[in-house]
């Protein structure tokens, strides 16, 4: 509670101070129009950009300040330790075990967001500071996102609300869709994936392959069905907040997976990080001189590759302090801009075979993207580079898919029954992701008799109450995103 409040009020209060510098520069220029010349405008100029800048470096440092402390301090500790033992293995410091608020990353990103907006001169800011505070600690969105634009959300979120059938009926259907991801499949396939990695000895080779299938359905299914709670949530309330997944497993690349998944986070990145490095003066100061060493198609790419590795090492860490989530992001990144210089061979091979339109194309691009993307997720599975790698060999080297059929399926905490009730989940998850391509599914249903409509809503509701994995042999699980 005490960091959330320090981040509203120190938010509030410098967003308001650059703002009034911004007021103030204004009302300098249109007092003063035509009576002092261009060098003294230019230097009036400078200095209260300069002001700004100062109070928007310090908002920034203490709030990123207290994310980083609380985030980061174990993880800096470990490696300094980690140094310390290969000259004195007697010799560390203690860990802090600080406790991490819920939500942190995301109302951190929410309010900096916010506060870059101010000082870009987007919009001006929030005086009420109950608004304000509201909009930062929106409890559905704060557990797991999506990252809100303050613009965005404050058109539905503080206007008055009046009883809306359609607007509940729409949400109550969007909160099901949620629960019956979590429920019926996330927290169903929980169990087999705790088992594959809890024994990484024993469960190699064709485990671990299937451990990054089902952990990518799991974690597709857990993330995105809590942020379906969320904005159906919202939308029984009259709030309107942004999609944060398009249907991310039809994505024919990496680059294109990740602009249909955490698409806010993603979107956060490219506007308040990626494209000011790109355009910083040290970044284009260093193409410059590539450019004269290298070449102009060298010099050219430096913004975009150092901005690509920062972004990717960034988001990398932001899901954990832990070096498997830095080399998980830096390998995305690796990934994206080999695929980027590839372009031309890409381009003649579609030129000579014209394949690149055929449905069995397409198919295997999707295919290829989704078990790259499986494989670099196995970061998130087994807590070590190390552990991670000895995984990968293991699949090449130990691979072995009869014994999954010789009861190795049934020793992973699962039976018959589940596995039945997966595939048929998964078959429908995908069925209403395909309807999804020509339009929403909820808004075609609501065209329908009521009958069709509550028949629909009660079968889902059965569905989460008569085959959702909780009660007795089950832990209750929390979302995984909500641990960022």
């Amino acid at each position: 509670m005490v960091y959330i409040l320090a981040t509203t009020i120190s938010t509030y209060l410098i967003s308001r101070i650059i703002s009034n510098i911004q007021i103030k520069q204004a009302d300098y220029f249109k007092n003063n129009k035509g009576t002092i010349d261009k060098e003294d405008l230019k230097k009036y100029k400078a200095n209260m950009k300069s002001q700004q800048k100062r109070w928007m470096a310090t908002c920034l440092l203490i709030n990123f300040g207290i994310l980083a402390v609380l985030k980061y301090t174990d993880f800096s500790i470990s490696n300094i330790n980690f140094v310390i033992h290969l000259f004195n293995p007697e010799r560390e410091f203690s860990y802090l075990n600080l406790a991490i608020p819920l939500g942190i990353s995301f109302y951190t990103f929410q309010s900096m967001g916010y506060l870059i907006d101010i000082y870009r001169e987007k919009y001006s800011y929030e005086k009420n500071i109950f608004k304000f505070g509201l909009f930062i600690s929106y409890f559905p969105q704060l557990i797991q996102g999506p990252i809100s634009r303050f613009d965005d959300l404050k058109k539905t979120m503080f206007e008055e609300h009046s009883y809306n059938q359609r607007s509940i009926s729409l949400g109550f259907q969007r909160v099901l869709w949620g629960f019956f991801k979590k429920l019926v499949i996330a927290d169903r396939l929980l169990v087999a994936v705790k088992t594959i990695v809890g024994s990484p000895d024993e469960y190699t080779g064709v485990y671990v392959l299937l451990g990054m299938l089902f952990y990518g359905i799991e974690l597709y299914t857990d993330f995105s069905g809590g942020i379906d709670i969320t904005i159906g949530i919202s939308e029984m309330l009259g709030i309107n907040l942004k999609e944060n997944f398009n249907r991310p497993f039809f994505s024919k690349s990496i680059a294109e997976y990740w602009r249909r998944w955490h698409i806010t986070l993603g979107t956060w990145f490219k506007d308040y990080m990626f494209y000011p490095i790109s355009i910083s003066k040290p970044v284009l100061k260093l193409a410059k001189k590539s450019r004269e060493r290298f070449g102009n198609s060298f010099g050219k790419r430096v913004p975009v590759y150092i901005s690509t590795i920062v972004i990717w090492f960034t988001t990398g860490i932001w899901h954990g302090a832990a070096w498997n989530f830095a080399v998980w992001g830096l390998l995305n990144a690796v990934i994206i801009l080999a695929s980027h210089e590839c372009t031309p061979l890409y381009t003649r091979f579609h030129t000579k075979f014209h394949v690149e339109h055929t449905f069995s194309f397409r198919l295997f691009q999707v295919a290829r993207t989704f078990w790259l993307m499986a494989f670099l997720r196995t970061f998130d599975l087994y807590r070590g580079v190390g552990t991670t790698f000895k995984m990968y060999g293991s699949v090449f080297g130990d691979f072995n898919v009869s014994e999954l059929f010789n009861g190795g399926l049934l020793n992973l905490g699962l039976s018959v029954a589940d596995y039945i009730i997966i595939v048929l989940s998964v078959t429908v998850l995908v069925t209403v992701s395909l309807l999804q391509r020509s339009g929403g599914v909820r808004e075609r249903l609501m065209k329908k008799p009521v009958a069709v409509r509550y028949c629909t809503n009660f079968v889902l509701f059965l569905s989460i109450l008569i085959f959702g994995a909780y009660g007795v042999g089950y832990n209750a699980s929390q979302f995984i995103y909500s641990q960022f």
